[in-house]
């Protein structure tokens, strides 16, 4: 095995904490060629597609790769913005707002976004890291629910970097945080700002990223954290068990998937007569491909066609103050005990004693 390259050491240099925040990943183009490197690379991973490598290369190759990046690309297209692919701007501007929120606190570190698929890929964010003095990385996939196919994934990557690196950092890696306080609080306030702005509809559909149901049964708490992020909302906003419905979008393939599905229970909702509803993703912590064509788009269209009234997508917590509150709050957490977050805590004990000191005078 040969080894990377390392930055030279430098004797008596402080060494630096970086964060890595990643995210699922993004084509580089809404084109049918960078969808079929993109689709080549994600459908490749055993994480993602667990059906027997040789059976499932022969139909990636022969059928999926030749048919649905078209597809595919057609529906970026619709999303698609000036600066890019949504995902990848909404995660650039958010790893640039943890590295300011947390160096508001007295944490001074580097962030850096990554995505798993695509770019800029985990490799070489870690690497761009280390070229900055990084020997401390904590890991936030950006993922509030843990699953195999995602969280999982993620820590592969990290982990076959790690592989080719002569000096390996010290590493700690954010499993989830689905039931944060600090997570739940950032929906709750999203949701009501909406309601605040559009009026607030009878019924608000939670729509979580689907999964084959065999995961569930094979150990996967997917599921389960998902419906916890549901039930905790709920209980942030207030809402009886009819005012809102917990469902799972993005089904592929003819396997038997989380249920109940979206579109599904959209069209459900329409036909016993429920003229309004609102929808948020609180799987997804940056608006994509999956939130705004097929949940603000295709959704909107099946509600409407099924008899609705009025459709209300709730965006995701993208660069809200809320939002990136609460992970610079998760990031301090899990920095714990790194010397850049005991200088948080310094920083944070003088502005209490500051606060007292005005009380008192």
């Amino acid at each position: 095995m040969t080894f990377k390259t390392e930055p030279a050491h430098a004797h008596g240099r402080a060494s630096r904490t970086g964060v890595l925040l990643a995210n699922l990943g993004t084509p580089d183009a809404p084109t049918p060629a960078a969808l079929r490197r993109y689709l080549a690379e994600f459908l490749s991973d055993p994480r993602v597609v667990e059906i027997p490598a040789l059976v499932w290369k022969l139909i990636l190759h022969g059928i999926i790769l030749r048919t649905r990046p078209a597809k595919s690309a057609a529906k970026y297209a619709t999303v698609w913005t000036p600066e890019g692919s949504p995902l990848l701007v909404w995660t650039k501007r958010q790893a640039a707002l943890l590295q300011g929120y947390l160096g508001e606190r007295g944490a001074q570190v580097i962030v850096l976004p990554a995505m798993r698929y695509g770019q800029p890929s985990i490799a070489q964010a870690l690497d761009a890291l280390r070229a900055q003095g990084v020997e401390r990385i904590l890991v936030l996939p950006a993922y509030p629910q843990y699953s195999g196919a995602t969280t999982a994934s993620t820590f592969d990557a990290v982990a076959a970097w790690g592989m080719q690196a002569r000096r390996v950092p010290e590493f700690r890696f954010i499993q989830q945080y689905h039931d944060d306080p600090g997570h739940i609080n950032a929906l709750a306030h999203s949701v009501r700002g909406h309601w605040q702005r559009e009026g607030r509809s009878p019924m608000l559909v939670m729509s979580f990223h689907g999964m084959p149901e065999r995961t569930l049964h094979l150990g996967d708490p997917y599921h389960c954290q998902c419906h916890k992020t549901a039930r905790l909302l709920a209980e942030a906003l207030e809402l009886r068990p009819d005012e809102y419905q917990v469902s799972f979008q993005s089904r592929f393939g003819k396997a038997k998937w989380l249920e109940p599905a979206t579109e599904p229970t959209l069209k459900a909702l329409a036909a016993r007569g429920v003229k309004r509803v609102d929808v948020i993703c609180p799987g997804f912590a940056a608006d994509c491909l999956e939130t705004l064509e097929e949940i603000a788009q295709e959704g909107r269209e099946t509600f409407l066609h099924a008899g609705g009234e009025a459709y209300h997508y709730i965006a995701c917590l993208n660069d809200s103050h809320e939002g990136m509150q609460a992970l610079a709050s998760l990031a301090l957490r899990h920095l714990g005990g790194w010397p850049e977050a005991e200088a948080a805590a310094d920083l944070a004990a003088t502005r209490q004693r500051a606060l007292a000191i005005g009380a008192k005078a």
